[in-house]
């Protein structure tokens, strides 16, 4: 848990106040800058799972909760309210692509959370790793990314195109290499 002088913020705190911060829709996160209470321990694992105090978050609207209130500063992440801030700990992409339609000009992911986002200048496609390990990543919003997951990336390798003899997708009015 994570201290805030003299009460304690848990993560079924943080989640009340995400719910009636929320209204329905994606959460003014941008706008928030709330004192920061502390770390939680509260990690996303590399595969997309959300864990609370080593244990993992069973509930998927939970974790779709306090995905809306996921707000990245820097190289750090936190889920935000409009009066808390607290750290927790990601290990590669907040979220996971785990499918997308796959249309001639529009490619739209959805999320491990339910999020849903089409490919194109707000939205890129980036290839990170290394050129033997190469990992995807679209931008979903605000400095969060989804890794795109490996099924996923071979539907997309599979309707590929070739642009100036590199193999990609276009989506959004853009073209994006699947090459590293």
């Amino acid at each position: 848990m994570a201290d805030r002088g003299d009460k304690a913020v848990s993560a079924e705190g943080i989640a009340a106040a995400a719910s009636k911060a929320s209204g329905g829709g994606l959460p003014p996160v941008h706008l928030w800058d709330p004192p920061f209470c502390g770390d939680l321990d509260m990690e996303i694992r590399a595969d997309g799972t959300w864990f609370y105090q080593g244990t993992p978050i069973g509930r998927p609207a939970m974790v779709r909760l306090f995905s809306t209130i996921l707000k990245r500063e820097g190289d750090r992440f936190f889920l935000v309210t409009p009066v808390e801030k607290v750290g927790i700990r990601v290990v590669d992409a907040p979220f996971v692509a785990v499918d997308a339609d796959i249309l001639p000009d529009a490619v739209t992911f959805v999320t491990n959370v339910g999020d849903r986002v089409t490919a194109g200048p707000d939205h890129p496609i980036a290839l990170r790793g290394t050129a033997d390990a190469p990992r995807p990543y679209v931008h979903v919003r605000a400095g969060l990314d989804a890794l795109i997951d490996r099924k996923t990336f071979y539907r997309l390798a599979a309707a590929a195109t070739e642009d100036a003899g590199r193999s990609g997708i276009r989506s959004g009015g853009a073209f994006f290499s699947l090459e590293p």
